[in-house]
C-alpha cells in the first residue's frame, strides 16, 4: 500500500524514523493503522508486531517481515535485558501514581537503589490506593509507565538492574 507520495505507508525508513520518535521523545507505545495495514511498535522489553492483510490471490506477495530489533543502532540508556535485569511488574488493574501527591516527590528516580520493602509507586483501582513495593533488591534503571497511567496486571512499571 502507497501513500500519495507514492512511498510504502509502512517502509523500514518509516519505521526507523518512528522509533527514534519513540526514543527521543520517551513515548512507549505507537499504534498505526492506515486501510488494512497497521503497525504497533512498544518499547520496554516488548516486541514490534507488524500485520498485513492477506495477499491478494492474483497477484503473489511476499510476506513482511518485522523491523529486526537490532536494526537501530545502540543508545546510550538502560541496560538491554540480560540475566541481572528485573522487572517490578503491576499486581493488578488500576491507575499507576510514581508519588504520594501530585505535590511530593517521585517514590523513586532512575538510578535510585531499592531494597524488597521500598515502595516504588501506588496502584489505584476503585478508590482503593495500594502501596507497591520493588520486592526485589537493585538499582532502578528505566520508568515504564507514565504517571497517572491505566495499567494491566502484569504490565512492567519499573526496569531494575538486580547486579548493582
Amino acid at each position: 500500500m502507497t501513500d500519495s507520495d507514492g512511498k510504502e505507508v509502512f517502509d523500514i525508513d518509516r519505521i526507523r524514523t518512528l522509533i527514534e520518535l519513540m526514543r527521543d521523545h520517551d513515548i512507549a507505545e505507537v499504534d498505526l493503522e492506515q486501510g488494512d495495514q497497521r503497525i504497533r511498535l512498544a518499547r520496554g522489553g516488548q516486541v514490534v508486531n507488524y500485520t498485513a492483510p492477506p495477499p491478494a490471490a492474483s497477484v503473489p506477495q511476499a510476506p513482511a517481515t518485522p523491523a529486526p530489533a537490532t536494526a537501530e543502532a545502540p543508545s546510550p540508556g538502560p541496560p538491554a535485558d540480560g540475566p541481572n535485569i528485573a522487572f517490578i511488574k503491576s499486581p493488578g488493574v488500576g491507575t499507576f501514581y510514581s508519588r504520594p501527591n501530585p505535590n511530593a516527590e517521585a517514590f523513586v528516580k532512575i538510578g535510585d537503589n531499592v531494597e524488597p520493602e521500598t515502595t516504588v509507586c501506588i496502584i489505584e483501582a476503585m478508590k482503593v490506593f495500594n502501596e507497591i513495593q520493588a520486592e526485589i533488591r537493585g538499582k532502578i534503571v528505566a520508568i515504564l509507565a507514565d504517571d497517572e497511567e491505566a495499567v494491566d496486571f502484569g504490565k512492567p512499571l519499573y526496569k531494575v538492574d538486580t547486579s548493582q
